[in-house]
């Protein structure tokens, strides 16, 4: 099985999508939605191929699942229909590949596990319905984090600019330009731990084990929990940055207040001295 992940958005609004395929479900955020069977052969324009689907996640990632190119198009086209302003225009830069293999003699590692990871493929004794959900699921979080990871670049990159100018005593920082750099960490934060939800494991893996193992190895080696808690340093550490230029600026303002009220009554006290003095 071949799958191919996009993050396509930074989130999907899955029930708009299910309406238009008159899937009549209700989606909650940490549900993704499947296309397949008679839903995907309309919209390709001819019946699916063998275990061919797609799975959409809120959280803005589309993965497709032995799908060629073509048949990416299409989907993506139609998802613009439902959606216009979906499909950013750079979603092909974050994106992943990755193959499931089937393998019966497969031997066992040192902790007897019968599983093989690489970075392009994974390799089991036997595919089961559980191993394509949750590898899609692994590579839709691993593509969301790399673009989140992107963002987090030019959060830091307009934090320097801001600290250059510190260092050249430029002090004065617009509450604007503060609020807007506020807004991108917040943003950042939510998209990653909230809605990315990297700390959330499939329900699949709390009633099978074999799943539960599967996922846990599969996690690991795309050290989705390893990144996450990266992504978690960076963002507590621009929280405190952000804290320290907002305490900057605000001293600054409650000095210049200060002075200006000093002034006021200096020119008060000179207005009376002069009045006594006519």
């Amino acid at each position: 099985m071949k799958f191919k992940a996009y993050a396509i958005a930074n989130e999907i609004d899955l029930n708009i999508i299910a309406a238009q395929c008159n899937i009549p479900k209700k989606y909650t955020w940490e549900e993704p939605l499947n296309l397949h069977g008679e839903t995907l052969a309309a919209i390709l324009g001819h019946p699916p191929e063998m275990q061919q689907r797609v799975m959409i996640f809120s959280f803005g990632s589309i993965v497709f699942i032995n799908t060629d190119t073509d048949g990416e198009n299409r989907v993506l086209s139609y998802l613009k229909t439902i959606i216009p302003e979906l499909v950013q225009k750079n979603y092909a830069l974050y994106n992943d590949d990755y193959e499931l293999r089937e393998n019966p003699n497969i031997v066992s590692d040192d902790e007897g596990t019968d599983l093989i990871f690489t970075d392009e493929y994974a390799v089991v004794p036997r595919i089961e319905a559980f191993h394509a959900e949750l590898i899609a699921i692994v590579i839709a979080k691993s593509v969301a984090l790399e673009k989140t990871e992107d963002q987090m670049g030019k959060i830091l990159d307009s934090l320097e600019n801001l600290i250059d100018r510190l260092e050249k005593a430029k002090l004065r920082i617009s509450d604007k330009e503060l609020a807007k750099t506020t807004a991108k960490i917040i943003r950042h934060e939510y998209n990653t731990i909230a809605y990315i939800m990297i700390l959330d494991k499939p329900d699949i893996t709390w009633i099978n084990s074999d799943a539960a193992l599967f996922y846990e190895k599969m996690a690991d080696f795309f050290e989705l929990n390893d990144r996450y808690e990266i992504i978690k340093t960076k963002t507590d550490i621009l929280n405190v940055i952000i804290d320290n230029f907002s305490s900057i600026s605000h001293s600054i303002r409650g000095l210049f207040v200060e002075w200006l009220i000093v002034a006021l009554i200096l020119i008060e006290v000179f207005l009376m001295v002069a009045d006594l003095f006519r």
